[in-house]
């Protein structure tokens, strides 16, 4: 399966933390499952930082490239993608999760309830 993460699904899982559920920790664990990281993930991480919401360490993004996951860029494609979507989550960045999800045709792993009201394939956490 080839599974896209949610932004505190990737913080949860890079600390270690309870909050992620034993299906989301098998699901990203798993050797045949493909672990794909959205630019807008990366993005929406160092927005939060430069707002002093987050902290992360300073070789954040190379322990983010030593992990097994691939990388998704944004393209033209997924930005026209998210016009297409009905406004039942207002946060830009889940909406481009949930637009390269449905483009790419990926599963998302979130704990985010409002994702179910996209039609999009979840591991809920």
């Amino acid at each position: 399966m080839n599974l896209l993460l949610d932004t505190h699904v990737l913080l949860w899982w890079l600390d270690d933390n309870q909050a992620l559920s034993g299906t989301g920790r098998s699901a990203i664990c798993d050797p045949d499952n493909l672990i794909v990281l959205s630019s807008v993930v990366i993005w929406e991480i160092r927005i939060k930082q430069a707002f002093g919401k987050l902290e992360i360490p300073p070789d954040f993004f190379q322990v983010l490239k030593n992990q097994n996951f691939e990388f998704l860029a944004i393209t033209a494609s997924h930005a026209w993608a998210v016009g297409d979507l009905p406004m039942h989550h207002r946060d830009p960045f889940d909406r481009m999760i949930i637009a390269q999800a449905k483009f790419e045709g990926l599963c998302v792993v979130t704990h985010d309830a409002q994702f179910k009201n996209y039609g999009v394939p979840l591991i809920e956490i």
